[in-house]
């Protein structure tokens, strides 16, 4: 079994009033494997921002790859509503010097999952050591990742979710950051699903966005 998603998103830039945010094609490939495991890749980004520098001025872009992160999910044991996971990824020194990895990274986590009827409920907690981009000045830093997600199935067709999550460390010396999102997801076939969404941010800097608006697909062969 193989499982496809892919995506993009246009948002606003995170302290630029009128600047802008976009990526595309928020790939992610798992591939099924025997005894409860998948490997997954996520393969690098295209990244573009625009940053108004003020009144009369030019505005300034950058645009460029991200990081490429490979890796292994296994469940561990699972009832009739619970399902204990564990999942570890890592970064290659990968993507360019504006939005890559200047070293490898990595990343252990920990995901437990409720499901009751049309609710389901999952939490992940992980660690992650990674390092900025060259630009950004290439340093590591470490970060403990909660994750929050709530999804409600309204029929055998159509799903709704909602997320929060945050990092101890959104960057170098930087402290938490927090974001939310939500949206639907809905069957098109058995094999073919398509994903709208919302993005905000909470508190701090985490994903360079004030606020987004995506639109995904998932494929499964």
């Amino acid at each position: 079994m193989t499982v496809l998603e892919a995506g993009a998103t246009a948002g606003n830039l995170y302290g630029s009033p009128g600047g802008e945010i976009d990526t595309l094609p928020n790939l992610e490939l798992r591939w099924g494997l025997g005894g409860d495991s998948e490997l997954v890749w996520l393969p690098p980004n295209f990244q573009y921002q625009s940053a108004n520098v003020g009144p009369g001025g030019a505005a300034v872009t950058t645009r460029g790859f991200g990081p490429t992160s490979a890796g292994i999910k296994h469940s561990f044991g699972y009832t009739e509503h619970w399902q204990w996971t564990g999942e570890a990824l890592a970064t290659l020194p990968s993507g360019d010097s504006a939005f890559g990895s200047r070293g490898l990274g990595g990343a252990v986590n920990a995901i437990v999952s409720y499901g009751n009827g049309p609710l389901g409920v999952s939490l992940m907690v992980g660690v992650t050591s990674q390092t900025e981009p060259s630009a950004a000045g290439g340093r590591r830093f470490q970060s403990f990742n909660p994750d929050l997600v709530v999804t409600w199935q309204t029929s055998t067709r159509l799903q709704f979710y909602a997320e929060v999550y945050g990092q101890s460390h959104s960057g170098y010396r930087q402290g938490w950051g927090t974001d939310a999102d939500g949206g639907l997801q809905y069957l098109l076939s058995p094999d073919f699903e398509v994903d709208l969404e919302e993005g905000v941010r909470i508190q701090g800097d985490l994903g360079g966005f004030s606020n987004y608006t995506g639109a995904g697909l998932g494929l499964l062969f």
